[in-house]
């Protein structure tokens, strides 16, 4: 199954203390697991920088990983960006096929 990536940035005043930003959290995932029953989450870290949460997960395809994205979104009025992503192993293989890939 294909690996995406997912910045997330939630606006400005969407949440309001602590406790309402868990609540948010927990409000969003159910959503996406009733929604996109067939997403398997791989990792969620708050990162510092320009966006506020990153999200690796597997999903079957761009299709799906585009509707967690627009679902997260419609929670907590957030800016998402997803990236698909190779695994470093699969990517090796992968370049060793091309021409010009072993010398």
């Amino acid at each position: 199954m294909p690996t995406f990536i997912m910045l997330s940035r939630l606006a400005s005043g969407a949440v309001h203390s602590p406790h309402s930003l868990e609540l948010l959290e927990q409000k969003a995932m159910e959503r996406v697991r009733k929604e996109c029953p067939n997403v398997e989450w791989v990792a969620n870290y708050a990162v510092l920088g320009p966006w506020d949460y990153l999200d690796i997960f597997n999903a079957p395809d761009i299709d799906v990983a585009a509707k967690v994205s627009t679902l997260i979104r419609s929670f907590g009025h957030a800016h998402t960006e997803i990236w698909s992503a190779i695994a470093w192993p699969r990517f090796k293989d992968m370049i060793r096929n091309l021409p010009g890939g072993k010398e």
